[in-house]
């Protein structure tokens, strides 16, 4: 007995093992596809590479004194302290290009421009040892200089291309400097440029407003300021809401697609299902400020909100009137459990939707004209769509009428309507016997048989359809 009863607790000690081994090896695996995961969840966000391609103004006005030193010496200093700020961060690649300081006036030499620093990793210190060598000569060839800018950058498909142009004067070579962003930007090259104005005369400011983003440096400490101000929006991203509100200006609309367009060059930059988060409050959204949106949100019709500009480093809330109401047309006949219907804007050829019965679909608050695929089609004009309510439409029950032929018939239905006929419908000449789901009303078939070679052939049948009935048509 002690020895059967020894060898029993020997199994099941040699069970409770195998049963651990098991569910360590289940941990493991476990363990393994977390980490998977957990490593490509943190591959996924790893942030977007910034390139910085500093353009900076070294033309002769850049002598003037200016605070503690001359221009061009603040605009070295500070631009090299931010460049020391920048180099650790491994998503950002810098470069330096500037004008006007390798050839002095008189002549005027508009082709005075040259990247000095290309873009590359670890170059801070190559950046800030050109800017100790500049020496300001020439003109500003603005223009000139953000055209050669385009190939400066090198290709690629994720990256963000930020110019930061710091200059103290205006365009002087007859170049247009906001048509050339404005190409740079329409292209994909670039990104809406930053421009700081270096103690600039009041009337030049607007001029710039074209160009990019501008920011007026009035002294040494607010070019300090704007620097790390313009950079933070280079790099970061920030907050924003969209408020889809209804016919009580509430932001209660949702649930609904929004895709952010870049505004220059018409690249989609972001797609979002619209949500009222647990707050009960639109949803808060992270996006780059850099460009200038074009919003539309996904609606049936679509509506949308042009030219909307980003505060960076505060919450934005966008706006957007988008009062919905519902519509729904039933039928209880299962004849049309496929059945789509056409949806237009009440006035207005252009299709909206293809709505199938007995589903429900919101649209934008106003009149609509629907079609129903039926035999023959149903229209009602001018439907009414209410905020926050569901216009419920009913249509009747179909009849089945078989038509029998002795052979393929050529011919047509049609509904009488006065003294004339209203087509309906071609017959299938292919087939001698067809079944067709109509509507309740009166019809008239007209045919003949398609292998007649004479007109006197031609058969013309009346007939009346019931809701839910079911006939039989002998048309020859």
């Amino acid at each position: 007995m002690f020895s059967i009863y020894f060898s029993k607790c020997n199994i099941c000690s040699i069970i409770v093992k195998l049963i651990n081994i098991e569910i360590m090896k289940r941990i493991i695996f476990l363990l393994s596809i977390f980490t998977v995961l957990t490593i490509e969840a943190q591959e996924t966000q790893v942030p977007q590479l910034t390139r910085i391609l500093f353009v900076l103004d070294g033309s002769q006005s850049m002598l003037a004194k200016w605070e503690s030193g001359t221009k061009m010496k603040v605009a070295q200093d500070l631009l090299s302290d931010m460049v020391d700020s920048l180099k650790f961060d491994k998503n950002i690649e810098m470069a330096l290009r500037v004008y006007g300081h390798q050839k002095p006036v008189p002549p005027q030499r508009c082709d005075d421009t040259k990247l000095e620093v290309p873009f590359a990793k670890d170059n801070a210190k190559r950046i800030k040892d050109k800017l100790d060598a500049v020496n300001p000569k020439g003109t500003t060839p603005i223009a000139y200089s953000l055209e050669q800018s385009a190939t400066d950058f090198p290709k690629s498909k994720d990256c963000r291309n930020i110019i930061i142009l710091i200059t103290d004067g205006i365009e002087s070579c007859d170049g247009d400097p906001c048509a050339v962003s404005l190409a740079l930007q329409s292209q994909g090259i670039i990104l809406k440029p930053f421009v700081i104005g270096v103690g600039l005369n009041d009337e030049f400011k607007d001029t710039f407003d074209c160009v990019g983003r501008y920011y007026d440096a009035s002294n040494e400490q607010r070019f300090k300021e704007v620097l790390d101000v313009v950079v933070s929006q280079a790099l970061n991203t920030t907050s924003i809401q969209v408020d889809l509100l209804d016919m009580n200006k509430r932001p209660t609309e949702s649930n609904v697609n929004m895709t952010f367009y870049d505004r220059f060059s018409g690249a989609v930059m972001y797609n979002f299902i619209h949500t009222i988060n647990y707050k009960g409050n639109p949803d808060t959204l992270k996006i780059d400020p850099v460009p200038t949106y074009d919003i539309v949100v996904h609606t049936i019709p679509p509506v949308r909100k042009d030219s909307v500009i980003i505060n960076p480093g505060e919450h934005n809330t966008v706006k957007i009137d988008a009062p919905r109401g519902s519509l729904i047309v039933k039928t209880t006949a299962p004849e049309y459990r496929d059945l789509q219907f056409i949806v237009r804007k009440n006035g207005y050829k252009e299709t909206l939707n293809v709505q199938s019965i007995n589903s429900e679909e919101k649209y934008i608050v106003g009149n609509y004209d629907i079609e129903l695929l039926t035999i023959p089609r149903m229209k009602f004009d001018n439907i009414v769509i209410d905020q926050s309510k569901t216009n419920s439409m009913f249509i009747p029950n179909p009849g089945l009428i078989t038509f029998v032929a002795s052979a393929p018939p050529v011919g047509a239905l049609y509904k009488q309507s006065g003294n004339k006929l209203e087509w309906i419908m071609n017959l299938n000449s292919n087939d001698n016997i067809q079944t067709l789901a109509i509507l309740p009303g009166k019809y008239i078939a007209i045919c003949r048989p398609k292998n007649a070679r004479e007109s006197v052939y031609t058969s013309k049948r009346e007939f009346t359809v019931i809701s839910g009935g079911a006939d039989k048509v002998v048309l020859f």
